[in-house]
């Protein structure tokens, strides 16, 4: 049966009654193992030329598209003590709906009139802001009507110094006069005395002459009085002048120094005016955060500080709210090795936590329970994960996501790329290589 040697017993043995050996012989098995195998190779390599579609895998979650529509948290802006709750948790609440009362816990603000007192401070500083400007204005006008005086005065006196010039020039003129009188007097005193001497004159004569003498004398005296008594005038004239000038300047730079004092009073006084401005400012703005209120409408979804009399920091977070009206996206990471292959525009499809799908991730078109999305934005700096975000709005030419999604919601999401054989993903795969990036130069053509 081994057919080992030469002297075989085949023809000792009758085959009719061996169903079995003649099945065996008869060789159809392995005919039909040899069938089945060449069927499962064809499909195998037909397989292997079916297209696939290449895609990025990553994991994310369920965000909005603006910062202003994310879930958010009340902070107080001052400290207080919580007084009373309007609100509770669940609660649908409008904008400017009051959340919560606090009272104030600092004993620089306890006082009930605060603000009252302030603005009368304000008024009395303001007033003295305008009494400051008024003395100025005084001064200025003081300081004018003696510059104008100053200046007549001086023109007076100036006009005096010019008539006792012109006097002195007068009793000059006077006084040469007299020495002129005085020395013909004296010449005839001479010529009659000597005449008197030879007896052609009489002693009546030469006595006239001497009267005339002496009263020449005595005109020539009177000429030197005056004019030194001029001189004397043009002196004080011209002390005076320095004098005036010298006054009036004092009293200018007085008055000047009295102006510029005030001046500064009154800057002084507009610098505790705005101080005060401010201070009445953050007093009215203070009281207006003693209420809590919604920044928008939302609901709030818990309550952080709790009780009655519970005292609160500046910046504690007091509840935290849910906006009512929000745009849906999806935040995804991606390795840096796949960032070039996202661009913004690009297809990307999403299987969101708690809704059943049947993903077959290179046939997109036969998965089941995904929904469309569009890449929005992508990131130009690294997380803290060390992967770049990708923000995926709703695709608005495929179904719409589902209504009951809630931000938060985990997510599968895969980027779809270019459509390759089953042979050269594998390939791919088993080298490491990252997917390939799509372009259609036909719409860059047209583009350009």
């Amino acid at each position: 049966m081994l057919n080992i040697s030469n002297n075989g017993i085949g023809h000792r043995i009758s085959k009719t009654d061996l169903s079995t050996l003649n099945k065996v012989e008869s060789r159809i098995s392995s005919k039909v193992l040899r069938r089945l195998l060449y069927l499962f190779s064809s499909g195998i390599f037909i397989l292997l030329f079916v297209p696939w579609t290449q895609n990025i895998r990553s994991g994310g979650y369920v965000t909005t598209l603006k910062p202003d529509q994310r879930p958010q948290t009340i902070n107080s802006i001052i400290a207080g003590r919580v007084e009373e709750w309007y609100v509770q948790e669940g609660d649908l609440v409008k904008k400017g709906d009051m959340i919560l009362n606090i009272s104030e816990v600092k004993d620089e603000y306890f006082d009930p009139q605060l603000l009252e007192r302030t603005e009368d401070q304000l008024r009395a500083k303001e007033l003295s802001v305008v009494a400051y400007m008024e003395k100025v204005k005084a001064l200025d006008n003081q300081i004018d009507a003696m510059a104008s005086t100053g200046k007549l005065k001086l023109e007076q006196v100036k006009n005096k110094l010019k008539q006792a010039d012109l006097k002195i020039q007068s009793d000059s003129i006077k006084y040469q006069a007299a020495l002129t009188n005085l020395k013909i007097a004296s010449e005839q005193y001479v010529r009659m005395q000597k005449l008197y001497d030879d007896g052609l004159k009489s002693l009546t004569d030469l006595e006239s002459r001497k009267l005339s003498l002496q009263k020449a004398e005595s005109e020539k005296i009177s000429a030197e009085n005056d004019l030194l008594t001029s001189q004397n005038e043009r002196i004080n004239a011209a002390v005076e002048i320095n004098s005036i000038q010298a006054k009036y300047r004092d009293d200018i730079s007085k008055a000047e120094s009295e102006k510029y004092t005030a001046m500064s009073n009154m800057y002084d006084a507009e610098a505790v005016v705005t101080k005060m401005q401010n201070q009445f400012r953050n007093y009215s703005i203070r009281t207006g955060m003693y209420f809590i209120t919604a920044p928008q409408d939302g609901y709030v979804t818990k309550a952080i500080q709790s009780g009655i009399g519970e005292t609160i920091k500046e910046g504690d977070p007091i509840v935290s709210i849910m906006p009512s009206v929000y745009d849906l996206t999806v935040a995804l990471f991606v390795r840096p090795i796949d960032l070039p292959l996202v661009k913004q525009g690009q297809k990307v499809r999403i299987q969101f936590d708690g809704w059943p799908a049947i993903v077959f991730s290179g046939w997109p078109n036969t998965s089941y329970g995904t929904y469309g999305g569009i890449v929005f934005a992508v990131d130009n700096f690294i997380s803290d994960n060390g992967m770049y975000r990708v923000l995926v709005s709703p695709d608005p030419s495929d179904h719409a996501w589902p209504d009951a999604l809630r931000v938060g919601a985990g997510t599968s999401n895969f980027m779809l790329l270019k459509d390759v054989p089953i042979w050269y993903e594998l390939w791919r795969q088993i080298n490491g290589f990252p997917p390939d990036y799509y372009v259609n130069l036909d719409n860059q053509t047209t583009k350009k």
